[in-house]
């Protein structure tokens, strides 16, 4: 039940002010004539009024614990305006009736400053109680807002995880698929592949953890993953690859590039004399280009609509506008809008502050 730094910031703004009225109040005019009012009343009613506030706080947070919630505020206040009133009442009388009983500086109580005393004690609450449960409403309502955006965001992990899980199987099945009709047709090949694939998975499992990663990172596995390509296609598929260096460290969901890749891999005529080429480059606006020139199978590829359909589910997860599939006779092309990363800038920051300090 500890007061909060704005309950003591009040008491040590108010309470001279306080104790300046209450002492006008029973000693009117002798008040600036007589220096001993000054030595033995006011630390006198400055240590009633600390022990009558400290009253307040216990109260005061003990209501507030047990009903803490924003739809308890109504009556949360009520219960305070029936414990409080009562409580300052008292606590003002008492005041006056130890000045009285005592004859503290020859006092002798009057109704008048009865009166006065529990108007000034009244105000003094009702301005600083306002207060206090504004203080705590806000409080509050930050914290309702900071759990309802942690609940977002395991809510978009979860569906992220998802997505994400639809594709690791996804892609092993592929390769699986690979694999056996190369053990039929071309048993170096195979093994090739094998190795390959291994290299890839392993780099896979180690850098998939996370539902975003930097365009470096998907860069790289793409590189290993067009030799699986390589490996079973041959000369009927080439990458072309153009990344400006200063989006490295940007980020894209995971596996977008393996993704795309497989569809047009999937959805192309390959062949030498007219290989499929893929192209990936970055362009203005922080943006990632995947495009690749339409050679169309005739019969279509069957599609569990795990590829497109997922990149488009991660973009809007994470609110980022800018997805876009462009097709013309000759070209398909998807543009990636990248996301700036927070976490290498603060890092990057945080070395340059110690190199210079």
């Amino acid at each position: 039940m500890k007061p909060t730094k704005l309950q003591v910031y009040c008491f040590m703004a108010s309470m001279p002010i306080i104790d300046l009225l209450l002492n006008y109040i029973i000693y009117d005019a002798r008040l600036f004539r007589e220096i001993g009012i000054w030595l033995y009343s006011f630390p006198l009613i400055f240590l009633l009024g600390f022990l009558s506030w400290r009253g307040h706080v216990i109260i005061g947070n003990r209501i507030k614990h047990r009903f803490p919630e924003l739809r308890q505020t109504k009556k949360r206040i009520l219960i305070l305006a029936f414990c409080l009133v009562p409580f300052m009442s008292f606590s003002v009388a008492l005041i006056f009736y130890l000045y009285d009983i005592f004859h503290i500086g020859g006092y002798h109580l009057q109704t008048e400053d009865l009166k006065m005393g529990l108007l000034v004690g009244f105000t003094v609450n009702i301005i600083f109680e306002t207060l206090f449960e504004a203080d705590f409403v806000l409080e509050r309502y930050k914290e309702s807002l900071e759990e309802r955006e942690e609940i977002q965001e395991l809510s978009l992990q979860t569906e992220f995880d998802t997505l994400k899980n639809q594709v690791n199987p996804h892609f092993l099945f592929n390769c699986f698929n690979t694999l056996s009709s190369l053990i039929t047709d071309d048993k170096v090949k195979a093994e090739e592949f094998l190795n390959e694939l291994s290299k890839v998975y392993r780099y896979l499992l180690r850098n998939n953890s996370e539902s975003l990663s930097t365009v470096a990172n998907e860069i790289k596995f793409i590189r290993s993953y067009y030799q699986l390509l390589r490996t079973r296609h041959g000369e009927a598929v080439e990458l072309n690859i153009e990344i400006d260096k200063r989006y490295d460290t940007y980020l894209i969901p995971s596996l977008t590039l393996q993704l795309l890749v497989e569809n047009v891999v999937k959805h192309n005529v390959l062949s030498k004399n007219k290989p499929l080429v893929i192209d990936i480059f970055t362009a203005a606006g922080n943006k990632l280009i995947v495009n690749n020139n339409l050679q169309r199978r005739t019969a279509k590829a069957p599609s569990n609509k795990v590829g497109l359909d997922n990149i488009r589910a991660k973009y809007a997860l994470l609110k980022l506008p800018g997805f876009q599939v462009l097709e013309d006779e000759k070209n398909f092309t998807v543009v990636l809008p990248l996301l700036w990363n927070n976490t290498f800038a603060d890092t990057r920051a945080e070395k340059k502050d110690i190199k210079t300090s």
